[in-house]
């Protein structure tokens, strides 16, 4: 295959990182698979040639360090790196302990790939954001903030890299029927405040409910992302789902609302111009 990438992959033990694992590998590409346990990743998905599974911590710099080395001494190179890891710390703000919140702010890779990339001056950057990186959404303070934060990383990003031949992609998933509302992947906030009892009880009823019945595929997410990486050159985002448009639509509706409701007052904060002599 004279078009064959190396893709790394992280959170590819379970969930959606398998799906897009499995794509990549089955379109004839290479993948270094990573995830907290090493032997999970391999059970998740085989034996092949074209297959490095790796232990990696995406919170611990000296795994990502030990695990981005063994890719470039089997493969050579990266050429895509996709960002999947994440866990979702769900509950309100005051319910939520800072450490939690630190633990779901802490997901990235991307500092120990770059010098590779630079180095080839060529790679691309996939992250993983979700229509909660696009809108707020109660009870998902936490899991907002890391994704408001992606998306603003990315951006910038994107203008720190291209010179270097780097491009970068956001996607922002809907409701995809992964693991991620599985009590595996999901960590609820200790009830601790009375005021919030009776809208919590709704909300975890609510995500509980969620689990399992998500309308979007991941399999079919995961050939996406390879179209999206075959293009020339790679979308900057990538909304995907028919209910993250309709998220994302919304957003640029409400945003246009805002801008116009307060137009006069906005447009009217320059310095005043001296008068001309």
């Amino acid at each position: 295959m004279s078009n064959k990438k190396i893709w790394f992959i992280t959170g590819a033990s379970r969930g959606m990182g398998v799906d897009f694992a499995k794509a990549v590998l089955a379109a004839g590409h290479a993948v270094v698979a990573s995830g907290r346990d090493k032997d999970a990743v391999s059970k998740a998905l085989g034996h092949s040639n074209d297959l490095l599974a790796v232990k990696l911590d995406v919170t611990r710099r000296a795994d990502a360090e030990a695990a981005v080395r063994a890719a470039v001494d089997r493969f050579g190179r990266i050429d895509v790196l996709v960002n999947n890891a994440a866990s979702f710390y769900a509950g309100y703000f005051e319910e939520l302990t800072p450490e939690q919140i630190e633990r779901q702010l802490a997901t990235s890779v991307t500092r120990t790939v770059l010098p590779v990339m630079r180095k080839q001056r060529l790679g691309h950057i996939i992250s993983i954001s979700s229509s909660a990186g696009l809108v707020g959404f109660e009870f998902c303070t936490a899991y907002a903030a890391s994704k408001f934060g992606l998306e603003g990383w990315m951006e910038s990003l994107h203008a720190e890299v291209a010179p270097f031949g780097i491009t970068t992609t956001i996607v922002n998933p809907g409701f995809f029927r992964t693991e991620l509302l599985t009590e595996q992947s999901t960590n609820y906030a200790e009830p601790s405040i009375e005021d919030y009892d009776q809208r919590r009880a709704k909300q975890l009823e609510f995500w509980k409910g969620q689990n399992d019945q998500q309308a979007g595929d991941p399999a079919k997410l995961a050939r996406a992302l390879i179209i999206i990486a075959n293009q020339e050159p790679p979308s900057r985002r990538f909304i995907a789902g028919a209910d993250a448009i309709a998220t994302a639509e919304q957003k640029v509706a409400d945003l246009k609302a805002q801008i116009d409701a307060n137009r006069d007052l906005s447009t009217s904060l320059a310095f005043e111009r001296a008068p001309a002599a």
